[in-house]
């Protein structure tokens, strides 16, 4: 039997409000949150790549104050990901040569996809020289679905940001229903794309994805906790009442579980909670790596 790859456990953010509020020391400065979370975790999701691109400086200082063996998953911003962006949110560079549609929202070209791919690369080359990048993070808008989309429109950009792994989360359920689940499932090895499996509320809206576990590249298998909260889900107004959920034990050594499995097919799997209330994320993390680490 092959070895076990490694699990690495964290979060999707380590500066949403609600760690402010209820996870970090009360009166912790915001420059040493960073510091703090990585002293219990190995691993992050920058949520703040999604609405603009940081200063370089800024990212130089994420890889200097991390330890050694830290490293972050970074989310694509919001116009890679076929989301409405205001032309506001791109590099000042690139805001001049951007379509824009009727409502301000920057229209998405070829030229324009290659360039902010362009951009990121140069903005995260100090987590890349540290060798703290594991992936990026491409979570889809649920508007890209098979009706209007092919995923062959993402190659190109999968493509223009090797030799980084790209982790895609799909965002539509129709695009594992059973008659097209082993297409879907090939393209992403085809294209070395790295599968993004969901722990999330279950139901039937399109927007709701199934438990579908993968892994599409031998190096990274990728595991998003969502939590399971149907009624937030569907009503909920903000971020933080839509996936808001108490992971229990029994859930999370179900989520153990899948994580070992996953483990089985690739050298490592990210496990990012993003049940973001208040401190559920890093609290549910912090468990998860106390039962991945018991016999």
């Amino acid at each position: 039997m092959a070895d076990e790859g490694r699990i690495v456990v964290g979060t999707s953010s380590w500066a949403d409000p609600g760690f402010v509020e209820e996870w970090y020391p009360r009166g912790l400065p915001p420059r040493d949150r960073l510091p703090w979370y990585a002293e219990r975790f190995e691993a992050v999701e920058v949520n703040s790549t999604f609405y603009a691109l940081p200063d370089r400086k800024t990212v130089a200082r994420w890889a200097e104050i991390t330890p050694n063996g830290f490293t972050f998953d970074v989310k694509l911003h919001r116009a890679l990901s076929r989301h409405a962006a205001p032309v506001g949110s791109l590099p000042p560079e690139l805001r001049d040569r951007a379509s824009v549609g009727p409502r301000g929202r920057v229209v998405l070209d070829t030229a324009l996809e290659q360039a902010m791919c362009a951009a990121t690369l140069e903005t995260v080359a100090p987590l890349v020289d540290a060798g703290k990048l594991a992936t990026f993070l491409l979570q889809l808008s649920p508007a890209f679905e098979p009706r209007k989309h092919e995923l062959d429109e993402l190659r190109a950009l999968v493509e223009a940001l090797a030799p980084h792994p790209v982790a895609i989360e799909l965002r539509h359920r129709a695009w594992v229903k059973p008659d097209r689940l082993e297409e879907t499932l090939g393209w992403y090895e085809d294209a070395q794309a790295a599968w993004v499996a969901v722990d999330a509320p279950q139901g039937r809206a399109p927007t709701m994805m199934p438990p579908v576990d993968a892994a599409t590249r031998s190096d990274i298998a990728y595991l998003r906790l969502h939590g399971r909260n149907v009624e937030g889900y569907m009503r909920g107004r903000s971020v933080a009442e839509r996936f808001a959920w108490s992971y229990s034990d029994e859930e999370l050594s179900e989520l153990g579980t899948r994580a070992r499995e996953l483990a089985s097919d690739a050298s490592e799997v990210r496990m990012m909670f993003n049940n973001n209330r208040g401190s559920d994320a890093p609290v549910a993390a912090a468990r998860m790596r106390e039962l991945l680490a018991s016999p």
